[in-house]
């Protein structure tokens, strides 16, 4: 029997609840403390709602925004603009996103307000935390080189971005681009964001694998398990989790010792031995016999030397 359904509410009636959330609310109140001179401008609720708006509708540029809003009239009521004369400006959005990384502690405050909330009605959220990054290339690619088999470019009208190399998807083969990697931590179950950084793309992935995991234990959350891709498939990063309490779950690169079996358990005439935890500092793994006889149970064998 299929139960009955509730259709989801529509975005614009989201943005408005958003919009009336007392951790948003109090984020508009502290943007608002921070004009003191000048016009007056539209109001900040507006303002934050159209950031609300860019975000819910996936919408990847302001003049789509503005020209969404100014014909959506469920939009614009959420946004309190009646009139479409009262949406922002294209220009005003700008300025205003160049207000929010000015007072970016305030944002993150706003963050940390949602997820305190979040945990507080969901306990078991980012138990299980997925850490991963995602490309995200810059306005300014250009070319990299000046002319067909010609010199690398050296000035670009984005300075601070760097060239690095991203996997394939089902639209795009893998190679080069130039722009900034997002390194997330998300919760496995809801998919909500836990911890986030931008980094420019040259930056390795598993790098910034224990800051992420370290942040999402700083915010309260109870992270036991890690699910990473192949390219996390370090010995470093198995033994940082474990120290930091969390089971770490990532597919083994092929490597010539994987292929070979290596990466195994050792085996004895009673059985195969079970994993009893492991010395980050030594970066060596603890296994026992299952009766005790072959090996101390204190002994430590290294990785190298499991099937020796």
């Amino acid at each position: 029997m299929v139960g009955q359904t509730v259709p989801p509410r529509s975005d614009a009636v989201q943005i408005s609840a958003l919009l009336d959330s007392p951790e948003i609310d109090q984020l508009v109140t502290e943007l608002t403390a921070t004009r003191w001179t000048g016009r007056p401008g539209y109001p900040i609720r507006t303002m934050v709602g159209m950031v609300l708006a860019k975000s819910v509708y996936t919408l990847p540029t302001w003049t789509r925004t503005v020209a969404l809003a100014s014909e959506h009239a469920a939009l614009r009521a959420a946004l309190g603009c009646i009139d479409p004369a009262d949406v922002p400006s294209v220009h005003a959005c700008y300025r205003f996103t160049a207000k929010l990384r000015a007072f970016k502690p305030l944002l993150d405050a706003c963050l940390d307000r949602v997820t305190v909330a979040l945990h507080e009605q969901m306990p078991d959220l980012g138990t299980t935390v997925a850490i991963d990054a995602s490309d995200m290339p810059a306005y300014a690619n250009g070319q990299r080189y000046l002319y067909k088999d010609g010199p690398e470019r050296k000035t670009y009208s984005d300075p601070d971005a760097t060239w690095g190399h991203r996997s394939a998807v089902s639209t795009r083969a893998a190679g080069s681009f130039y722009g900034y990697k997002l390194h997330q931590a998300v919760c496995a179950i809801t998919g909500l964001p836990l911890a986030w950084r931008v980094e420019t793309a040259k930056d390795s992935e598993s790098t910034f694998a224990m800051p992420l995991l370290d942040a999402v234990k700083a915010r309260g959350f109870r992270a036991e398990i890690a699910v990473m891709d192949m390219g996390y498939d370090h010995e470093a990063i198995y033994a940082d989790c474990e120290e930091r309490g969390c089971h770490p779950v990532i597919p083994l690169r092929q490597t010539p010792a994987v292929k070979a079996g290596k990466h195994l358990p050792p085996v004895c005439e009673h059985g195969t031995w079970t994993f009893a935890g492991a010395e980050a500092k030594r970066r060596a793994a603890k296994w026992r016999c299952p009766s005790g006889e072959c090996s101390p149970a204190s002994k430590w064998i290294g990785a190298s030397r499991l099937h020796t």
